[in-house]
């Protein structure tokens, strides 16, 4: 948790550099800010999204909405739609060539990410879930059900 914490903050302190701090006042001293690592992690995807960037490593958490069928072309993917708690969606292309499928994933299912953003007019992409068997991409994966693919 702590080295996740770790690069989200790194990720922010790289794409929000104009970032103000509340409560640096006195007349603000009251003022607490509570942001939680999803929130912070949804803000960046968003920030990606609008600015059409890729090949930025995030991480998540969001709801299954769709299930779609593998893309078997070329390297297999299983594929899913998840939503973010912002509301924004991103496709999961997970690839089950290098990693193990989730069977039995559902419409409704919460799924943990770690992976490669990459910019699509619907709200952008995962890919990378998985280790990397050549060890030079960074290794990302799903979390779901307790169990980490």
């Amino acid at each position: 948790m702590k080295k996740l914490l770790t690069v989200i903050l790194a990720v922010m302190f790289i794409l929000l550099p104009s970032c103000s701090r509340i409560g640096n006042t006195s007349e603000n001293s009251d003022i607490s800010v509570t942001s939680t690592a999803e929130q912070n992690s949804d803000a960046i995807i968003k920030q990606l999204f609008d600015e059409q960037k890729s090949d930025v490593e995030v991480t998540g958490t969001g709801t299954v909405t769709i299930l779609l069928a593998d893309d078997n072309d070329g390297s297999r993917h299983q594929r899913f739609i998840l939503e973010l708690a912002s509301g924004q969606t991103l496709l999961v292309a997970h690839n089950i060539d290098i990693a193990p499928r989730l069977d039995g994933l559902t419409v409704g299912d919460t799924v943990e990410f770690k992976g490669e953003y990459y910019y699509n007019d619907e709200g952008g992409g995962i890919h990378w879930t998985h280790h990397d068997p050549d060890g030079v991409h960074v290794s990302g994966y799903l979390k779901w059900n307790g169990k980490i693919y």
